[in-house]
């Protein structure tokens, strides 16, 4: 008995304390996976409301966790995203506004274009195009916390040696600087996968096959596992028995009636579903934090990137009720969906309409997971333990910055109330701000600026205050601008 006793206490001794390579109680620590989706609207799954798509396996996570009403992403378009949720900084404070980074020119330096065609009214910010490596990033808290961390599909923040495998991740797949599929597309032979697969083969279903070979081969250590999906960005293709499905279900009056495009979220749905089975199967799902979200909002005119002949004029997708989509500052280019499975923290069929940010999600992990942070490092999101856990509201404010494009805008929502401010919108090329009451007008129709004089002077310092704040590259007035070679009309 005493033998045993004193073997029990040995072995107890002995579990304290860690090998080389590995963490200490690593049984206890919650694996992580994020899946982020491409292009995705909130309106574009059924979990939201949609009759034409069907997400059942996003439904099911749901189902199992909490479903976000307010998520927003930091841009409405996706590189700038992308670094924020890697680092919990703005965009305009890193200097990524433009889904650039995947040309040639490697820009590292944050400033305004130095020219603009005279149909231009601004001189807009040229985006960085390069993620600097010496921010610290989400996976490389994970890998000093004793995790192994792994990156599948689109990355969009530089080739090497800006690629995950410098911003700590232990393996890239596809390791691609691409935006999209390009080529061929979703169908093999892959462009951005070259060697790879055989005739018929889809990318995303040869990319969740090696997520689930992951998930298999790291079930006995901590893992973070990073799923950026390729869906449901252009080039718009879906298998031929998805287009069929959908092309039946078609409702001409409806706003969302693409069925290729509904085939495409239905391949992302699959890997959902595909990657919680291979959780379950390696028996760590009820051991594993998993976060489903998307860049930004989706594609919602027509496209023919490869889209069937008989959809050239049919939408993509419609964010509908909500204004506009991908690209746009409105609530449709920034308002996404979001689900959190996080057994033991998260209670099930849970709904939260607090506003959350892609910035958000490495302060909170870093908090709730005790993850490794070096001496200084600064978030400009917030920790949404209180939403996960008591469901109460963490921040009363959103921020986005989009210097670029024809219509470079800033917006700050605080409450029901959302200012945007146009950068040199005016005919006098000064700016112009419009403001919107969410409450009341969910698809931002009604300026009500003139109405409320002291609600945008007081929204306006404020943003005044986080430009500032984030050193932010402010467009200025075209000096070349001709009105008489404008033919664009201005947001209403």
């Amino acid at each position: 008995m005493r033998f045993r006793l004193a073997l029990f206490v040995y072995l107890h001794i002995l579990g304290s304390f860690a090998l080389p390579g590995q963490s200490v109680h690593a049984e206890t620590k919650p694996n992580v996976v994020f899946i982020l989706a491409d292009d995705v609207g909130v309106n574009d799954l059924s979990l939201y409301g949609s009759k034409f798509f069907e997400t059942p396996n996003i439904d099911r996570l749901a189902e199992q966790g909490m479903k976000f009403t307010q998520a927003y992403s930091a841009s409405p378009l996706c590189s700038p995203t992308r670094a924020s949720i890697m680092t919990g900084l703005f965009p305009a404070r890193i200097g990524i506004t433009a889904p650039e980074c995947h040309l040639p020119k490697a820009v590292v330096e944050k400033h305004l274009v130095a020219s603009a065609s005279p149909s231009q009214k601004a001189l807009v910010a040229e985006s960085i195009t390069r993620f600097d490596t010496s921010y610290y990033t989400l996976a490389e808290a994970f890998k000093a916390s004793g995790y192994a961390t792994a990156h599948f599909g689109k990355w969009h923040l530089g080739p090497e040696p800006y690629s995950p495998l410098q911003h700590g991740f232990d393996s890239d797949i596809p390791h691609t600087q691409q935006p999209s599929p390009l080529g061929a597309g979703f169908f093999y032979p892959f462009h951005v996968w070259k060697n790879h697969g055989k005739p018929g083969d889809n990318l995303e279903d040869l990319l969740a096959d090696e997520a689930v070979k992951f998930i298999e081969g790291h079930k006995g250590k901590p893992f973070f596992l990073n799923y950026w999906s390729f869906q449901a960005h252009s080039p718009w293709q879906a298998k031929e028995t998805q287009i069929d499905k959908y092309r039946a279900k078609v409702d001409p009056a409806s706003s969302q009636r693409n069925p290729v495009y509904a085939g495409m979220v239905e391949t992302l749905d699959e890997v959902v579903g595909r990657i919680v089975a291979a959780l379950e199967k390696a028996n760590v799902l009820d051991n594993t934090v998993i976060i489903f979200t998307s860049d930004n909002g989706p594609y919602f005119t027509a496209n023919q990137q490869h889209m069937p002949a008989e959809f050239h004029q049919v939408p993509v997708t419609s964010a509908e009720p909500l204004r506009e989509g991908k690209g746009k500052i409105y609530e449709g280019g920034t308002r996404v969906p979001l689900v959190i499975r996080w057994p033991g923290k998260v209670k099930a069929s849970s709904a939260s309409s607090a506003m959350i940010h892609s910035t958000d999600f490495f302060p909170t992990l870093s908090e709730m997971l005790n993850l490794k942070l070096p001496a200084g490092v600064q978030f400009d999101g917030m920790s949404m333990r209180s939403v996960l856990e008591e469901n109460q509201s963490h921040r009363d404010e959103i921020f986005c910055h989009f210097p670029t494009g024809g219509h470079p805008a800033s917006s700050v929502r605080q409450g029901d109330l959302k200012l945007i401010r146009w950068y040199c919108d005016n005919a006098d090329l000064s700016d112009r701000e419009a403001l919107y009451n969410l409450n009341e007008d969910i698809g931002e129709s009604k300026d009500v600026a003139e109405l409320h004089p002291d609600r945008v002077m007081r929204l306006a310092a404020r943003l005044d205050a986080l430009l500032a704040d984030t050193n932010a590259v402010i467009p200025q007035p075209n000096p070349k601008y001709d009105p008489n070679t404008s033919g664009k009309k201005k947001p209403k």
